[in-house]
């Protein structure tokens, strides 16, 4: 009878983590340690229109690109809120959400 290791694959590596409080809002399923990660399309769609508001900042087009920007950030807000990957970036997703369209309203 040998007794080798057995090699610790991601699915078994995620059954071996805890239930814990801190498992459940910072790790993804995979067992990481999740808090930033590599910007999708609407942010960095969101980034761009946000920079080019910086040049045009007044008349049409300036009201065009921010209308724009706000959809952006609403769409990147609404998927992190549905298909984050853990507890802290759906509730990142929500902060965003509510400090976008306060923003948005109070500009009413």
């Amino acid at each position: 009878m040998s007794s080798e290791p057995e090699s610790d694959t991601s699915s078994q590596k995620a059954e071996n983590i805890g239930n814990t409080l801190f498992d459940k809002i910072f790790r993804d399923r995979n067992g990481e340690i999740v808090l930033a990660q590599t910007p999708n399309l609407p942010l960095i769609c969101w980034i761009v229109i946000t920079l080019l508001k910086l040049i045009f900042t007044t008349g049409k087009i300036g009201m065009q690109l921010d209308a724009i920007a706000f959809g952006l950030l609403f769409t990147w807000a609404w998927e992190e809120i549905y298909q984050g990957v853990n507890y802290f970036r759906r509730a990142l997703g929500v902060i965003v959400l509510i400090v976008a369209i306060s923003g948005y309203v109070s500009r009413f």
